[in-house]
């Protein structure tokens, strides 16, 4: 019997049984087991058939299973019946106690259906008994269980909607079809991945398996991109080098883009000249619709963009300050080439290596919302370039990828704060300061975060990496003197503001003190984030071009009831 904790809440509205789904924590009914009612199955003849016969009833738990599904006869009140149809989908069909009157088709899928509260059915509601329900039902994916595939997510909870007076009765893709979910799509599994995952409740994600501050701790930026890219760590030397040689072949602009970068670094920020210079890169290379590549061009295209983007946001830099481009060197690795192509000057390796650090942690971090950008665009079959120009889009907004920066702010205001206090007093001044913010409902920048219920593992590594930083100089000891004070201060004072939230650092607050230690000017946080998350990026668009299927979800419409009669132009 597959445990409640490891598959997802489904929506019995969405197979037509009912009309609100509580998404609220499983509720045991009180009747003991010898009040339940059996399940009776029915049986008609079809391809892959498997039903006919009576299901056993486990009376050690009030969920059965009913061909690849688990249903919880007192959850919705009552007996339900099966039987298969030839298109191989099993439609759910009333029997006592369950007060939808006809057939919906279910597509196959082991599925767990709890938290249900039939508050109204279809039979109550004359609008709902002839709407035609769509065909196919969307693709209801369960998460793997067992033990060799854990459960990675939480289980979502889906709720109908109920529609309000004004609604109009339609059918699919009308108020009774649709699905409510989490605002933000919070929790919600929209498909399936094997890139990496974030589990926030141990603090830890990983990429292919692998946890991912373990590979920053160990790996160079190269062995992690081939691992997202191609699938593996590199085994050995050889195939370090042949990956290596192949990506940083790449890094060069092409004349095309050359030229109009000085124009680009002088109209916006070097996010907005990013998303334009790649747009170009994709025409000038003659990237293909993904659609209709091979998975050797896709792969190729995929790593151009990436090897190209660090080479583009250092000169863009340059531009703004009105430098001549560096040209990318391919002999250093990531970090160094990156810090190369900003300065001109030889880099050191103790900050060559912590910037790599940083950028192999900030690889890939699940479904954020530049990854689904990105895989929404690749699913509607466009070339690479246009997909990671949109992910760049959507970097752009400050609550993404432009925190390192603002908490490098904040940073500052507490120092500015302190700077002629005595050392006994700095602790209190900084309290003052930060509950003055938090009690006007401010956010601190660098705290908190949607996944992790603990401290965030970017931080945590981040953290060793300032901290070994810091004994380079008097001046970089006490900066990150400053970060570790203000960060126990905010933590303390967010618990009292913010209780039950556990909110702590995230991975921008020492991701601006290390950057900042490294020499990285603070108007390239961002675009340095871009120049790693880049390669995760185009892994999962990569992933994505092998699914045919459109990511298109619909909308709850509120507005006014429809149709609405176009009223005359008043004379």
């Amino acid at each position: 019997m597959t445990p409640v904790a490891q598959v997802p809440t489904v929506d019995l509205g969405q197979l037509g049984l009912h009309r609100h789904v509580d998404d609220g924590p499983a509720r045991a009914s009180p009747r003991t087991a010898s009040q339940r009612e059996p399940l009776d199955v029915a049986h008609r003849e079809g391809a892959g058939s498997a039903v006919g016969r009576p299901l056993a009833r486990d009376q050690s738990s009030a969920h059965v299973r009913v061909q690849g599904l688990d249903l919880d006869p007192q959850a919705i009140g009552g007996v339900m019946g099966v039987e298969t149809s030839d298109a191989g989908r099993q439609p759910i069909r009333r029997s006592a106690g369950c007060p939808t009157r006809r057939s919906v088709p279910v597509r196959i899928h082991e599925l767990m259906i709890i938290n249900v509260d039939l508050i109204q059915g279809r039979a109550e509601d004359p609008t709902m008994a002839s709407d035609p329900l769509p065909d196919p039902l969307p693709d209801l994916q369960p998460e793997q269980t067992g033990a060799d595939h854990a459960p990675t997510h939480a289980p979502t909870h889906l709720r109908a909607h109920t529609p309000g007076p004004d609604a109009a009765a339609g059918s699919f893709g009308g108020a009774h079809a649709l699905t409510t979910v989490p605002r933000g799509l919070a929790g919600v599994v929209v498909t399936d991945t094997t890139v990496g995952d974030v589990l926030g409740d141990i603090g830890m994600y990983h990429y292919r398996g692998y946890p991912a501050t373990e590979l920053a701790r160990s790996r160079g930026l190269d062995d992690v991109w081939a691992l997202m890219i191609d699938g593996a760590l590199p085994a050995n030397d050889a195939e370090q080098r042949a990956f290596r040689n192949e990506v940083r072949a790449q890094r060069s602009l092409p004349t095309a883009v050359r030229d109009v970068l000085p124009h680009l670094a002088r109209a916006g920020s070097t996010l907005d000249g990013l998303r334009t210079a790649l747009s170009l890169v994709g025409q000038v290379d003659g990237m293909r619709p993904l659609l209709d590549s091979s998975p050797e061009r896709r792969r190729a295209d995929a790593i151009r963009l990436a090897a190209v983007t660090p080479s583009i946001v250092a000169a863009l830099h340059r531009g703004a300050l009105g430098e001549t481009p560096v040209e990318p060197r391919g002999d250093l690795g990531s970090g160094a080439n990156l810090l190369w192509m900003l300065s001109g000057e030889e880099p050191e390796p103790e900050f060559a290596r912590a910037l790599e650090t940083y950028l192999v942690t900030t690889i890939d971090h699940g479904f954020n919302a530049s990854t689904f950008t990105a895989r929404v665009v690749a699913s509607t079959g466009a070339d690479l370039g246009a997909c990671v120009v949109a992910a760049v889009g959507a970097l752009s907004g400050p609550l993404h990828g432009g925190a390192p920066s603002r908490a490098l702010d904040l940073l500052d205001s507490m120092d500015a704060a302190i700077s002629e206090r005595p050392t006994q007093e700095r602790a209190e001044v900084i309290d003052e300061a930060i509950g003055a913010r938090l009690a006007s409902g401010e956010r601190l920048m660098g705290f908190g975060h949607a996944v992790y219920r603990t401290d965030d593992p970017r931080s945590v590594l981040l953290s060793e990496v300032a901290a070994r930083l810091a004994r380079r100089s008097p001046e970089a000891a006490q900066r990150v003197e400053l970060a570790r004070l203000v960060e126990a201060r905010a933590v303390r004072l967010l618990a009292e503001h913010r209780p039950g939230r556990e909110l702590r650092t995230n991975v921008e607050y020492f991701a601006g003190i290390v950057m900042d230690l490294c020499g990285v000017p603070r108007s390239m946080f961002t675009p340095a984030f871009a120049s790693s998350r880049v390669i995760g990026w185009t892994a999962n668009i990569l992933e994505q071009a092998d699914d045919p299927k459109i990511i298109r979800p619909a909308a709850r419409y509120v507005g006014p009831g429809a149709p609405r009669r176009v009223p005359a132009v008043a004379g």
